[in-house]
């Protein structure tokens, strides 16, 4: 199969050329580039472009959710993090003690209201 510029790409897959460029940007479909700059989208990068559509239609994503869990994959202090925010999420007892905690030291006797 014949290398395809953006456009081409575009009208094969059922992607504008924009959303190809953003696709791109966040490293979610890597076309080869000519020596004057030219996307070239070959059957890998199609066949990509038209699994992401069907990954979208099949979990309602949008680009932007896939781009940050491609994200995730290759930034291990990221994914870390976020691992450990919906942990601590996951943790509502905790949550609870720490809000009762709080109220308790608001309602110290001899506070500034007095």
């Amino acid at each position: 199969m014949a290398q395809l510029r953006i456009g081409e790409a575009a009208r094969a897959t059922g992607w504008s050329a924009r959303m190809l460029r953003y696709l791109e940007d966040h490293e979610l479909v890597l076309p080869q580039r000519t020596p004057t700059g030219y996307r070239l989208y070959g059957l890998r990068e199609l066949n990509r472009l038209r699994t992401l559509r069907a990954l979208r239609s099949r979990f309602g994503l949008d680009p932007s959710q896939v781009a940050f869990a491609a994200r995730l994959r290759r930034e291990p202090e990221l994914r870390a993090a976020v691992d450990g925010w919906l942990a601590a999420a996951d943790d509502v007892a905790s949550w609870i003690d720490w809000e009762q905690r709080k109220h308790e030291r608001l309602l110290i006797p001899g506070d500034r209201a007095a």
